[in-house]
């Protein structure tokens, strides 16, 4: 037994992947969970309350020029969100490449994603907020609607601001050398550790796929 903890407290990387990669897979797998429980308990609410639903294309329609368009500013924020994926998976490349310039440029470039997405998801809360949806009640239909829109959404949310944060600290160590020199510090200790970068990319690319099952089952439903 003693031999088994010092083998694997020793062994850096397991089932032939790194031990950072490895643990953001199974943290991805938890959260897996915690979001289909979230999605699976608003179905079941939404199937089985007796007061109508609120229809998503009029409660998320935005109005230009006098028109009102439904779902045109989630549309825009899933684009944004679907497009730091590909910068995301760029970044991982040149990454690798130990091109410095191009991997800093393009996680900053995907943080800024992130965060104008982050930025749109506050502004679509204040109008709903401001037309008298709550946790406990809406003006269109099911009182449930608010407190599962909320705390759906608002979880997602929070992934994604947590993301750009990391991604912001990552880019500023791939600057600084941090991945080539081994400086010690935050997210950096091992020199030429690049596979941080891909494993902080599977984290991205998970919050980025969640948002589309959100996308697909809470505003086309």
């Amino acid at each position: 037994m003693a031999g088994l903890v010092n083998d694997w407290a020793a062994e850096r990387r397991v089932f032939d992947m790194p031990w950072g990669k490895t643990m953001m897979w199974l943290f991805i797998l938890s959260d897996v969970f915690i979001f289909a429980c979230f999605l699976v308990g608003y179905m079941v609410l939404r199937i089985s309350t007796v007061e109508p639903w609120p229809d998503a294309s009029e409660v998320f329609a935005l109005t230009v020029g006098g028109q009102s368009i439904p779902l045109l500013l989630i549309a825009i924020m899933t684009f944004i969100l679907i497009s730091s994926s590909g910068t995301m998976a760029l970044a991982v490349k040149y990454g690798y490449a130990k091109d410095r310039r191009k991997t800093a440029a393009l996680l900053l470039v995907t943080a800024l994603l992130g965060a104008v997405f982050v930025g749109m998801q506050a502004f679509e809360w204040s109008i709903l907020i401001g037309e008298g949806v709550r946790p406990w009640e809406n003006p269109w239909g099911a009182a449930q609607f608010g407190a599962v829109f909320f705390l759906i959404t608002g979880f997602h949310g929070t992934h994604v601001t947590i993301g750009v944060i990391f991604i912001v600290i990552m880019a500023v160590k791939v600057m600084r050398g941090s991945l080539e020199g081994s400086r010690p510090g935050f997210l950096t200790g091992r020199k030429g550790n690049y596979g941080m970068i891909e494993s902080l990319g599977l984290y991205w690319h998970f919050v980025d796929l969640v948002w589309v099952f959100i996308f697909a089952f809470f505003y086309l439903w």
